[in-house]
């Protein structure tokens, strides 16, 4: 991987995960056990299929995490293939290789113009390069097309607070929580959570805890919460007289969250 500077580097790590990825193959599975009521059957394994085509043996390596042997794979495959420039742009931002991934979105959108997953990916690119009017323009051209992509919903309304246009990145982020209530769930993958400023993340971090409580995920909205009031976008006065935040009341852990705050704000202001 190469070096980038901080924010460079949480600016493309954040966009990650918001890219609309095509299902690879998962390779290198063994099959399945035996029960452990016939301890004398023996283990049986069925090798994957070996790849057929450029396309699959870029496939197995992407699966494998070899982002530079995929794109060498995704090379070979036909130049008219958009799904193949698509992946190999996932490749290359996964590299964080953000001129070239733009580059192959580009060239797969040429082959492909109305396709939602590519326009989001190539959003994601422009995120993480701050040109956030560029991205903002992709994820409106892919909603067009997918009007109902909560994750894309969801992009955009990252986009958006990462403008400060806070009333349309919450009422984009709402949406998205209407059509998955799952959409904010941590997944063990990197989320969308760091393309700019300290400030910008705090917003971004608020505005997701609201998104949470309406869908009854109140740990996560806490852990959110904290990160909002961490960054300095919010202090335990607003919380408590948002309104959005009041089905945490009399919560231990949020209640915890605001006296534990209050006293470090307390503490700083004495020094």
């Amino acid at each position: 991987m190469c070096r980038m500077d901080e924010h460079r580097w949480l600016s493309a790590f954040a966009c990650l995960a918001a890219l609309v990825i095509a299902p690879v193959a998962a390779l290198g599975q063994t099959g399945t056990q035996a029960p452990a009521s016939s301890p004398q059957s023996p283990l049986t394994t069925s090798a994957p299929p070996a790849p057929t085509s450029p396309e699959e043996l870029g496939d197995s390596l992407m699966a494998h995490q070899r982002y530079q042997a995929a794109i060498a794979a995704y090379k070979n495959a036909p130049p008219n293939s958009a799904d193949a420039l698509n992946k190999m742009g996932i490749a290359y931002q996964m590299m964080f290789n953000l001129v070239d991934a733009s580059h192959c979105y580009q060239a797969s959108l040429k082959l492909d113009p109305k396709n939602a997953r590519v326009l989001n990916n190539l959003g994601t690119v422009y995120d993480a390069m701050r040109q956030y009017s560029n991205a903002e323009r992709m994820y409106h051209r892919a909603l067009k097309i997918e009007p109902d992509s909560a994750l894309i919903l969801k992009n955009l309304g990252t986009n958006q607070l990462t403008q400060h246009k806070y009333k349309k990145g919450w009422e984009a982020y709402k949406t998205a929580l209407a059509i998955d209530p799952k959409i904010f769930e941590d997944t063990g993958g990197p989320r969308v959570d760091n393309p700019a400023s300290a400030s910008d993340r705090g917003a971004m971090n608020y505005y997701m805890a609201r998104s949470c409580v309406r869908a009854g995920m109140k740990d996560q909205a806490i852990e959110y919460l904290r990160k909002a009031l961490n960054e300095g976008f919010t202090n335990p006065k607003k919380i408590i007289a948002d309104s959005e935040f009041a089905g945490l009341r009399g919560n231990p852990a949020f209640e915890q969250l605001l006296t534990a705050q209050s006293i470090h704000t307390q503490s700083q202001s004495a020094q």
